[in-house]
């Protein structure tokens, strides 16, 4: 009798611990495991300086038990005050750009003025073998028809921000203070003249995916390492080849989870048999880089995005999944960011996709320095905006 009734009180305390804070299960905390691929939308890292190149991926949140609310309750449920996750806007946009140049620009000499395309790519490629490659070769005539398959370029490196710039101020004249306190480095001449390893790119991207910026570098190094002789002082990023040769049991000893393994000897297949190349990023549309890359294990929807506009230079790439650029916009076109609701599934929405799709719509072909521009219009008050027009 005893017996059973301890069992009553033990089973009676559980229950009272499960309506509370935590509850541990096993002496074990669970993680909480995110798309792959998605907007980072965990708690904020520190901000970062303009032209600072880190990691844009946040830790992942650490997993709790759901808490049951207490019957008879006239409180409702504990979660329903809930703040939207965080996402890097306004000041932590430089993050997300991180993880695709190579870090490669000769600072010393001015940057190459290159014919310049919005729906291109704009960035310098690198190729496995080494090779730089662009999309519209440095002494294309102006009046010289563009080549096969590529739109007749509008600019050049040297003057496709600016035009950028006064095509924004055209539509909404609010833009010109946004741009007098943050000029947008990442379109300027320099920046277009940043290296891109499109492979290095996105598999560095999924290395950081749902790690803290420590780990991934940490990663990263010891997968670098793999490939590359003990004590050698030259440490080369591995070619698509090589990393499609080896083994998901020795790629895990970067540090590597069997699924990110996976997902990176996969994107290596792609590129090593030809299905993903250097001249496709830079060639195709908008549409077709979507396509092609979202095919890829690993790679999501927002994941896609940032490399098409922070990778690959193209300007006319616009983010409706990414929650910074929703309150941006939201703010932006004088609604109350405060008053947020959580739609379909639990998800946070500030504007609707084809809301967003609408009102950015006037703003094509520059929906990239657009969408950049939005990540920052907290950094500026848009009431003054307003009052000073």
């Amino acid at each position: 009798m005893s017996l059973r009734r301890s069992t009553r009180i033990a089973t009676t305390a559980v229950n009272a611990t499960a309506n509370g804070v935590d509850v541990p299960i096993n002496g074990l905390k669970k993680r909480f495991a995110s798309q792959q691929g998605g907007p980072p939308t965990t708690k904020r890292s520190k901000p970062a300086s303009e032209h600072g190149h880190i990691n844009g991926e946040e830790e992942e949140p650490e997993f709790k038990v759901p808490v049951t609310p207490l019957k008879n309750s006239r409180r409702g449920p504990a979660n329903a005050s809930r703040k939207p996750p965080l996402t890097p806007t306004p000041s932590l946009v430089n993050l997300i750009r991180a993880p695709y140049s190579t870090g490669d620009i000769d600072d010393s000499t001015p940057p190459p003025n290159r014919p310049a395309e919005p729906h291109v790519t704009n960035a310098t490629l690198v190729t496995p073998g080494g090779t730089q490659k662009v999309a519209y070769p440095d002494d294309l005539p102006d009046s010289s028809p563009s080549k096969p398959g590529l739109p007749l370029p509008t600019a050049t490196t040297n003057t496709i921000l600016e035009q950028a710039c006064n095509h924004l101020i055209s539509v909404d004249p609010r833009f010109k203070l946004l741009i007098e306190k943050h000029p947008c480095h990442i379109f300027s001449a320099r920046g277009l003249a940043e290296q891109i390893d499109p492979f290095r790119s996105l598999a560095s991207g999924i290395m950081g995916q749902q790690v803290s910026g420590a780990a991934a570098k940490s990663i990263k190094n010891k997968f670098i390492a793999l490939f590359n002789e003990e004590g050698s002082d030259e440490r080369k990023f591995p070619t698509p080849a090589q990393v499609a040769a080896t083994d998901i049991a020795r790629l895990r000893l970067a540090g590597l989870s069997q699924r990110k393994a996976e997902y990176i000897k996969g994107l290596a297949e792609k590129f090593a048999t030809g299905e993903l190349t250097t001249e496709m990023l830079m060639r195709a549309t908008d549409e077709e880089v979507m396509e092609k890359l979202i095919a890829v294990r690993g790679l999501g929807k927002w994941s896609v995005e940032m490399f098409a506009c922070f990778g690959l230079k193209r300007l006319d790439i616009i983010s409706t999944g990414d929650l910074g650029v929703q309150r941006g916009m939201a703010a932006f076109h004088g609604r109350d960011i405060k008053k947020l609701k959580a739609k379909g599934g639990g998800k946070w929405k500030y504007m609707s996709e084809q809301d967003m799709l609408d009102k950015s719509a006037p703003y094509a072909p520059y929906r990239s320095l657009f969408m950049w521009y939005m990540w920052r219009v907290e950094d500026v008050d848009v009431d003054v905006m307003q009052n000073t027009m």
